[in-house]
């Protein structure tokens, strides 16, 4: 199947945080609490997405309140937070809407994330991800894990579904 193809078939998006929406590192601050770094550009491409009528979500390892909260500002659709073995949790949500896997896109930086993005109809990997994390995927971005990698997946799958200007249009007149 073509790229293009394959992008025309995607309606979720599902992302991983750690390395993909942030950087990968994390701010221990003295009373403990975790603090995490997101791009605002993610955060815009996300907004297209939905206005695309596309669905968003998140799959992450951790369990922590900054995910909730960035996830509430950005009326993310799905959230599932403290989970180790993503591939039952992308099916799962695959089941709960009725989607095959093709219509996936899903979004990783680490081994953890490879069954998942092995699965579905398009794998993507950050630009920082591990080679063998890269080797799997289907596309690579040009940036970094914390560097709005979502909105670039975005923008070229709306890109190559012919759709980018018709989303765009309201925030270019």
């Amino acid at each position: 199947m073509s790229f293009a193809d394959a992008c025309a078939q995607i309606e979720l998006i599902l992302s991983d945080v750690d390395g993909v929406m942030t950087d990968g590192g994390i701010w221990i601050a003295d009373d403990g609490r975790q603090l995490l770094k997101f791009h605002i550009r993610d955060g815009l491409g996300i907004r297209l997405w939905h206005e695309a009528g596309k669905l968003f979500g998140i799959i992450t390892g951790r369990d922590l309140e900054a995910v909730r909260r960035r996830a509430a500002d950005l009326k993310i659709d799905i959230l599932r937070q403290g989970i180790d073995q993503k591939l039952p949790v992308v099916d799962a949500i695959a089941d709960e809407l009725g989607l095959a896997r093709e219509a996936i896109c899903y979004v990783g930086d680490d081994l953890l994330d490879l069954p998942a993005l092995r699965a579905v109809g398009l794998g993507v990997a950050v630009a920082d991800a591990p080679e063998e994390v890269r080797a799997a995927a289907r596309y690579t971005t040009s940036v970094a894990g914390g560097q709005a990698p979502l909105r670039e997946v975005v923008e070229v799958i709306l890109k190559n579904t012919g759709r980018w200007d018709e989303v765009i249009r309201p925030y270019t007149v």
